[in-house]
């Protein structure tokens, strides 16, 4: 199963302080709905907000990604950028 790793406010707020969970999937859209089924709500604020790592590569767009049973998911706040000029 893969290790997916939620930042400190999140596992606060959604999780009854758990950040760390083992979850069985193979592409992060997977291992998105299982932690969904487990944490309702987290899928949103996860499609909405969060960036996703996969064994420490972040992806633009993450949920057809493949992940390994050894794989570690990194759910990380989005960077926002500004305007360029």
């Amino acid at each position: 199963m893969a290790r997916v790793l939620l930042p400190r406010s999140v596992g606060e707020q959604y999780a009854d302080g758990e950040t760390e969970f083992e979850i069985a999937g193979t592409t992060v859209r997977e291992i998105v709905r299982a932690l969904d089924a487990r944490i309702p709500g987290i899928g949103e604020l996860i499609q909405e907000t969060m960036a996703v790592a996969v064994d420490g590569e972040i992806f633009q767009d993450p949920y057809l990604e493949e992940v390994q049973p050894d794989s570690e998911l990194f759910v990380l706040p989005k960077i926002g950028g500004g305007t360029v000029l």
